[in-house]
This record gives structure tokens, sequence and C-alpha cells, in this order.
């Protein structure tokens, strides 16, 4: 029974990196620009229904809602070749099309606002729906709409669909430049808190490490968005790959993540992929890619798409909490039994001394439909602690606004922040503080215990039980 998972993209970023992934999955499953499927996709042994469902005409519709408060980037989607892809029923663009002027506060705003029209499109992709087991949100944390409607839209489906499980692929912004949105570290904070205490799991894209990747792997001097784009999507095809060409193991959701996210809170994934090319660039092969290859591989900095991982003093103390590589090709399950018997006997990763060290293998086929130029390719998403510096930079940078006051009208003129209230601020970096030092806690053998000094022993085994994810 397909196990369908609805994905949701909301503002700019979050249909441009969407729309690189239903690209890439049509590729995949040889599925047309018009949705019907191609004559020679007959044999692919995939699992289409899970991203897609088959209108009455038997072409193939993505199991998507595009939104946003300015037209400019769906009326591009809706004028392009894959205009009679989509569903045009699953798309909400804002009456106005003002957008949110890169205002968190003025998204949240106008997401509560139109929440009925929103939620009647989710009602009804998921009624439409056999076994729905999750949400896939596409968005922003920087600007206004995909971090502001996007959390809005997030907490709602977190109290609406609450036994669902809800995934997020969020695009943190380039820390190494000077932003053109001066609110950025306003509105990335008080997105972290909503994917923090809402989200099961976010897959953490830093435009930070896509740039330096671009520039330092594929050799591409002033990388576009649409370069950094294909990488996103490579990812996001790569992580969904064995909910699409099944196994044996991992090929739902609820699987995939429960051995990354041992506790709740600490949900935030970085990824590596390798070999990297993107779409025309003339790849010369010099090497023959292995299964231990690409593992050891997927461990080097240079390829983790998170700039906090490769560039801090403290690395040597950071450790991984878990590790699941999805290997993609014609591999022998032997070949990887001694690939992760190399790698231990090598000493090449630091775990945390609570968990299990090892990292978990899934084995997936490739598309048929594509061809590609190496044998072997891999992805890894990883729980690493590393990932607290990425929070504790937009913490630095919200604390040199907030010292200044600085731009706090622009939020003062929405309810949540009405009457110069701005607890919400406050609460939410509470709240990221706290999501700081239970990473830092996780390099601590005693971590399990963390957090339970002021409890006393008839409730200190409840809580380590509550602690755990079953």
């Amino acid at each position: 029974m397909p196990r369908e998972i609805i994905t949701i993209q909301v503002g700019q970023c979050g249909n441009q990196i969407g729309m690189e992934f239903w690209k890439q999955l049509c590729l995949e499953h040889g599925i047309g620009k018009d949705g019907l499927l191609e004559d020679f996709a007959t044999q692919g042994g995939d699992r289409k229904d899970v991203f897609f469902y088959q209108a009455d005409d038997q072409h193939y519709i993505p199991r998507a809602l595009l939104m946003d408060l300015e037209p400019r980037v769906i009326n591009g989607i809706q004028n392009s070749e894959y205009k009679n892809l989509f569903n045009h029923e699953n798309i909400y663009l804002s009456e106005h099309g003002g957008g949110a002027g890169n205002n968190w506060a003025s998204g949240y705003h106008q997401g509560e606002q139109v929440v009925d029209d929103i939620m009647d499109m989710v009602d009804r992709e998921a009624d439409g729906s056999d076994s729905l087991e999750g949400f896939v949100l596409c968005h922003s944390i920087a600007g206004g709409t995909g971090s502001g409607m996007g959390s809005y839209v997030l907490e709602t489906l977190n109290d609406r669909y609450s036994k669902k499980l809800v995934q997020t692929y969020s695009v943190f912004p380039n820390q190494m430049e000077t932003s053109d949105v001066v609110v950025q570290p306003y509105n990335s904070l008080l997105t972290l808190k909503r994917l923090t205490l809402n989200a099961d799991c976010v897959v953490v894209l830093d435009n930070t490490a896509l740039n330096r990747i671009a520039v330092e792997r594929l050799h591409l001097a002033n990388p576009t968005f649409a370069q950094t784009n294909s990488l996103v999507s490579t990812v996001m095809s790569a992580s969904t790959t064995t909910l699409r060409y099944p196994g044996y193991m991992n090929n739902d959701l609820a699987g995939l993540l429960a051995s990354l996210i041992p506790t709740p809170r600490c949900h935030f994934l970085m990824t590596g992929y390798t070999p990297l090319t993107v779409e025309r660039q003339q790849v010369n092969m010099i090497r023959k890619t292995t299964v231990l290859d690409v593992m050891r591989r997927l461990l080097q900095t240079k390829n983790i798409m998170v700039s906090s991982y490769a560039r801090t003093k403290e690395a040597s103390q950071a450790k991984y909490i878990s590790i699941l590589n999805i290997i993609q090709g014609e591999v022998d399950p032997t070949q990887v039994h001694e690939s992760l018997q190399r790698i231990r006997e090598r000493k090449l990763v630091n775990f945390v001394e609570w968990g299990p060290a090892s990292i978990q293998v899934a084995l997936s086929r490739k598309s048929p439909y594509v061809q590609t130029t190496h044998r072997v390719s891999g992805l890894m998403l990883a729980n690493h602690t590393s990932i607290r510096h990425l929070f504790s930079k937009c913490l630095g940078q919200y604390e040199k606004l907030r010292k200044k006051q600085a731009f706090l009208d622009n939020y003062r003129k929405f309810p949540m922040f009405a009457d110069n209230d701005l607890s919400e601020f406050d609460e939410s970096r509470e709240i990221i503080e706290g999501l700081v030092d239970e990473y830092k806690a996780c390099e601590s053998p005693d971590y399990i215990k963390w957090g339970m000094e002021d409890l006393g022993d008839a409730n200190v085994a409840a809580a380590l039980e509550s602690k755990l994810v079953v």
C-alpha cells in the first residue's frame, strides 16, 4: 500500500526548489512535462503514487500545493513547459499580490487570514490519499512568505494532522555575504522556533555551504540560483529514492527517520552528496566510483552541505549522533559490509558515546530512465552536534539587531507584536538557546541525564522514557 506524501511549497524560494524537485522526479519516473507517461516508462518497478496521483485521463499530477503572496515565481511555473503538470486548484496566490515585504510578521499574519483557503486545499489533497504518511514543506527561513506564512502553515499542520509526519527542506541564508534582507536575523529566529517545536525533521539546506560547494567542487566561478537549486533538487530526490524505488527496508518516511532522530528536539539533519555534477557540466572521468570511495567521501567536510561543520574551532569535539547513507547503483551488500569495516578500522567517524556507533546504510536502485556517468552515488543524512554553530550564528546576528532596537517598527504593525509586545522574540531566543545547549550536551556521555538535575527520583524514569523516541 502506498504511503503518500504531500509536498507544500511556500514563498519564492520554496517554489523554486520545489519546481526543480518535480523536474527531477518526472525524469526519474519517465513522466513527461505534461504529466503523461513516456512510452518507454513501463517497467520501472517504481512507486509513482507516493508523490503523484493519476487523473481520470491517466496523466500524473504531483501531490503538491504551491503557495505565494506575490505572483512572479508561480506565474513563471504556470507559463513554463510544466504548466499542465500541476493541479491548478492546488495553487494559492494572494489576491493583492503584494508579498510579505521580507517581513515574517506580515507573512504569518496573512497566513492566518487565509488559513481556511489553504487548509481546504490541504484537506482535499489528504482526502484523496489512501494512506497519507505525512507532509514535506519547502521554504526559506530568511524572507517573509516562506518564513512567516511557512511558520503558520507548519503550526496548523502540526495541530490538525498531529499523527502525520512533517518534514521540511529549509533553506538557511548565506551568512558570508551582506544580505539584502536587513531583518533576516529576526525572520530566521522566529522561523527556527517553529521548526524546533512543530516539525518532526528538518533537512538544513545552507546557502553558505551550497555556494562554497558550487565554487570549490563544481568549479563554478559565480554560481547562479538555478545551479544551487539544482544541488538542492539532487539532495531532495536522493533522500526520497528509497520511498520511490522501494526495497526491503527504509521504504517509508517513518523508517528513514527513526534511526536518525533519537531524541525529539535534535531533529535537524545535514546532508552530503557525491559524486556531484550539475546539468550541462562536462565531466572528466578520473576515478572509478566504489562503495568505499563514496562512503569515505561523504564523511569529508568539503562535501557537507552545512557551513558550520567545515569551519569551526570546536570541530574536534563535535560528534555524529546518527548517520544514514543512501547508496544508489548496482551494489553488492558484501561491499557495504567491507566498507563499514574499513571506516571503523580507520576511525573516520566520531560518534556520541550514548548511541549506537554505527552508520546505517540503505541500498536503492537508480532510475532506469536517467543515464548517469557514475556507477555508484551516495547521499548522507546525518545528525551532527556541530549544527548548533549554525543556530548560534543566527542568535548572534539577532542579538546585534535587537540591541539597537533596529527595524522593530516593521513588526509592531502586526497583531502578534502590537502594543510593543516583543515577548515572541524573547521566547524564540530562549527556545533556540535551549536547542544549542541540547546539541552541545549530546557530546557528553551523560547526555541521557541532561536536564534532569532538578527532577526528583520519581520523575527521572518517566523523563528518560519520554526523552528517547521509540
